[in-house]
Parts: C-alpha cells; structure tokens; sequence
C-alpha cells in the first residue's frame, strides 16, 4: 500500500512541477492571468466592492487603485469573518483559520477556504515535484516520515470556526492519502500534550528501521526531536521490547486503546536500538536511521545557525526547504537538497517587490518579478486566494539570481526583526552571520543566542546572550566577545560606522545551561504554539531574557 501512494504521489507531482516550470517560462502571462482570475472571482465580496476590484483591467490599474497595506489593514475584515460574517474577504465559506505565530505583532486570523487550500496545494505539488526530482537524482529512496505535529484546533471563534497554526490547519484538512505517508497511526497527532505527542510517535518511528525522511516546521524543531530521543532513549527500547506504552503517557483513554491495537513487540529493533546506545553512549537519527534519505525543514532566515548543529545529529543527511510559507499563503517553491533560494509560488499569488529606497515611503513603488535586480534585497508584497490584496507582511528576500524572467529568492528576515542602538538596523541575518563564524573561530557550539539592548546607557550596549550547548566551554570569553564586535562590523556596514563614535562596546552575558529551554516553556505557556515557535535571535525588548539566570558577564577593557 505504501509503495503505491507514494508512487501514485511521484507520478502526480512530476506533472505538478512540470507545469509549474512550464508556468514559469511564461511568468508575466502567468501572473497577470492569475491576478485577472483572483479578481473577478472576488469583485462581490465586501472587499472586492469597497475598491471595486472588478472594474480592474490591468497590473497598472490594480497597483493604483489599491495601497500596498500591512495586515492592519485587513484585521476589522478577518475578525467579521472570524464571526461568521459572510462574503468578506473571500466569496466561499471559511472551513478553518491560521493563526500565526504573532512575531510582527499581535496574533493575526487567517480565513481558509477549500478554493484558498486548492491554490496553495499548487505550491505543494510543485514543491514535492522538485522533492522527488532531487531524491532520484541522488539516488534516495522515498519512504515513510516523522513529523510529530498536532492537529488539534487552538480553540474555536464564537461561530465555531476551529483555529490553529497554519501547520496544524494543513495536517488537520489533508486528505487520506497523504496520510499514509507517515510512520504512525493518525491517532498519534491527535494527542494533546506534546511530550507525549512526541513519544508516541518516536515509538512508532523507532519501529520502523526504513524511516526515510525527518520533518520539521523549523530546524529547531528538529532538534527537539532529537533531545526527546535522547531523554527517552531507554524507556522507548523497553517498550519496544515488551509492546506496551509507558504508563506515564497522558492519554485519554479512547487514544490509549486505539493505539495500543495497533502497537506491538519489536524485540530485535529493540535489541539493535539498545547496542546502539551502549556503543554510542546515545541514541540520536542518525545511528537509529541510518538510511534516512533526506529532511524536509524551513531553509533561509536564521536556519543556518541551526543547520551548523544538524551533523551531530544526523550526520550528512541532505535538507529540502519544501515551500516558503506564512500563514497566509505559499511564497516560494523550493528546488532542490540544500539550497536556500526559490521560485515564487507564482500558481499560488502575485508578487510584487518593494525595493529598498521605497521601504520608508507610505506608498511605495512596487517591482514585478521580472523586474528585480540580483543582490537587491526587497520586502514581498503579495495577493492571493485568502483574500489579501498587495499585502505587506514584511519579509525581506534577497534575489539570489534570474531562470529567464524568473527570480530565485532567499528570506532574509522579517521587517521589525532589526536591532538599532542608534540607527544601524542590524537583522537576524547579520548575527546569525556573526555567531556561524564564531562558532568556528573558537570551536565552541552554542546552544541559542540573542542580542538584546542594554538600559543603562544611551545609545545602549548590544548585550550578547548566549547559552553554551551541553558539554562546551568557552575558555576566553573577552576574545569572544571582541571578535563578536570585529565580525560584526566586517559583516554590517552600518553597524561598522555606528561604532566609530555612538555605539558603545558590547556585552558577553553567558546564559545558564537550559536557559532557552525555559524560555521556550514560557513562551508556550502564554499561549504561543509550540510548532510556529521561532526564538527570535534580535529583540529590542529589554525585558524579553530578564527572568533568565546569567552565569558570567564579560565586558571589554574600557567598559566601566
């Protein structure tokens, strides 16, 4: 069975990217077709009459008669809808909301739709097309996956429209045969407490000696896995030995019996799995898996700082970016094992660029694809089949370069990402640039970091908080630190001129071991879901690590 769903899958998603790089040779047609189609199926709802959209002829028209506007804009529209109000932003009704993660701001509702999922499948078809493409090429069975997400809705609006993260939302509402794909009953993502949520499916995975593929929303993600493994190692084998579940497990008891029916003994797994810990001392993927094919997680933004940890794990294990993608739609289609950069989603949106002297401006002037510059860096203005027009939600990309008349986009970071002491706008991208050199500079591995502001000067100092991963030291933390400030300003040329003469030295603050992981607790507690939790690695809040415990605090000479 399973090897004919994933055959009938390879065959369904070749064409799928078939047609896409068709799509994409004629780019400009392509996208003026699907905003020509995404208008008059929405001129009659609330949105579509207020600007009259359906009056609409052309890009020109379309850039003129409506503002480039964040999701602020369209919040009073989705909050109706969030109601039950019919007819707002999208003419169908909404079978489900994303929420996202609220890392610009408050939370915010995304209404979905079946025609809005039938246009991001596009994306998703497209991307597997390229995902098989490249498996074939390096010669890497396709197989069974683990990806230990929920599908249990959030809470429900008053209408009782149920709402989660946009990874929730897409296991929740996917059909029976892309279920089959994974290496555990359904019932385990449908466990509430995610501790358990992962052993369960651990368990069924570690069953499975041809496990071919680790998935992961964020590559922090993964390595959680990877510590549930670890922490568990003993207990999983035991019960793989008897066919039985910890007794631990919170299970409501219809979950439980469902699938215990489905479990049972693996005493030579077992017995293979424990010889590899005692030989290894743990037990991590890649000695578990040792035929893994390849992961599947999100590429580009601050994923390399994670990716410099994924050897220890998974060995050379090759790492596909699957699509670009927000809770309000696909962005971009990825193409191949470990590159960064993609197509625009362009079956699924139209994309317009806001180059970097318009980024300030309270109307800006747009690019099209097309027209973009490689190395020009741009924020994304999209519209698509969840009901936004010429939205603004303040990712940053980098053109990468041009097939033809098509541009290969990498995420940078998101807008308000930034970090300023006076006016320097250091990003993520910058620091993440910086901590990879250091990491190999001084051989040392970090668990997490994040550079936060000072309150005791204007300007203030960067503070540098870092947590050491398990079993690491950092034997000269000021030599550390001043290569930190040196990196930085070879990487940032703004923060190089600030420095000169406003921008105080910055600051070593080492964190206590587990510091990030209370941290993450914290942030879960309050209502953030764990599968869209992005630890952000700049933060203006002075507040944001002030709970957290600092074993030693490094200044350089001439910082009283």
């Amino acid at each position: 069975m399973v090897n004919l769903v994933l055959s009938a899958l390879s065959v369904v998603a070749s064409q799928s990217k078939a047609k896409f790089l068709h799509r994409l040779d004629q780019i400009e047609a392509t996208q003026e077709t699907f905003l020509r189609s995404l208008l008059q199926a929405y001129q009659n709802t609330a949105f579509g009459q207020e600007y009259r959209i359906g009056e609409i002829k052309t890009i020109d028209q379309f850039r003129d008669r409506l503002p480039v506007q964040p999701y602020s804009a369209f919040d009073p529209y989705t909050q109706r809808m969030a109601k039950g109000e019919p007819n707002i932003l999208t003419p169908d009704p909404v079978i489900y909301i994303n929420l996202s993660s609220g890392s610009t701001g408050h939370k915010k509702l995304i209404p979905v739709t079946k025609r809005s999922r039938r246009f991001v499948s596009r994306a998703n078809q497209a991307a597997l097309g390229f995902l098989v493409g490249a498996a074939r090429r390096s010669g890497r069975p396709l197989g069974k996956m683990l990806l230990p997400l929920s599908v249990k809705p959030l809470g429900y609006t008053e209408s009782g429209i149920a709402y989660a993260p946009v990874s929730t939302s897409d296991l929740r509402l996917g059909n029976w045969f892309y279920r089959q794909i994974f290496t555990y009953p359904f019932e385990a993502v449908q466990i509430s407490d995610t501790k358990t949520r992962y052993y369960i499916c651990l368990l069924f995975a570690l069953r499975n000696a041809d496990l071919r593929v680790i998935a992961a929303t964020f590559p922090v993600l993964a390595l959680q896995l990877c510590e549930h493994l670890e922490a568990n190692a003993d207990e999983l084998i035991q019960d793989l030995e008897t066919g039985e579940m910890a007794h631990w497990l919170k299970l409501e008891p219809e979950l439980r019996f469902k699938l215990e029916q489905q479990w049972s003994a693996a005493p030579d797994r077992a017995d293979y799995l424990r010889q590899v810990l005692h030989s290894h001392g743990r037990l991590l993927p890649k000695y578990a898996w040792p035929d893994l094919s390849f992961m599947v997680t999100a590429r580009g933004g601050t994923s390399n700082f994670y990716f410099d940890r994924f050897p220890e794990f998974f060995g050379d294990t090759p790492i596909f970016g699957g699509t670009y993608a927000c809770a309000e739609g696909v962005l971009g289609v990825h193409r191949d094992f470990n590159t960064d950069s993609v197509f625009p989603a362009i079956d699924s949106g139209f994309f317009e660029f806001i180059p970097e002297d318009q980024w300030e401006v309270k109307y800006p002037k747009t690019l099209l694809p097309w027209e973009v510059q490689v190395g020009k860096r741009y924020r994304l203005v999209f519209s698509n089949y969840a009901g936004f027009y010429r939205y603004d939600l303040g990712d940053v990309v980098e053109i990468d370069g041009m097939v033809g008349r098509a541009p290969l986009m990498i995420f940078r970071h998101r807008r308000g990402g930034v970090l300023s002491a006076s006016t320097e706008k250091t990003s993520e991208f910058h620091v993440t640039q910086t901590m990879q050199m250091l990491q190999q500079a001084f051989n040392v591995t970090l668990e997490n970091f994040c550079i936060t502001l000072s309150d005791d000067a204007i300007p203030p100092h960067y503070l540098v908080n870092i947590e050491l991963a398990p079993g690491e030291t950092l034997s000269q933390p000021d030599l550390f630190l001043q290569k930190f400030d040196d990196i930085l300003q070879e990487v940032h040329a703004f923060y190089a001129i600030k420095r000169r003469d406003q921008i105080p030295q910055p600051r070593l603050r080492i964190l206590e071991s587990g510091s990030f992981a209370r941290l993450r607790y914290h942030l879960i507690q309050n209502g953030m879901a764990e599968s869209q939790l992005k630890f952000p690695h700049v933060s203006e809040d002075r507040q944001f690590l002030n709970d957290l415990p600092i074993v030693q605090e490094v200044r350089l000479a001439g910082d009283c």
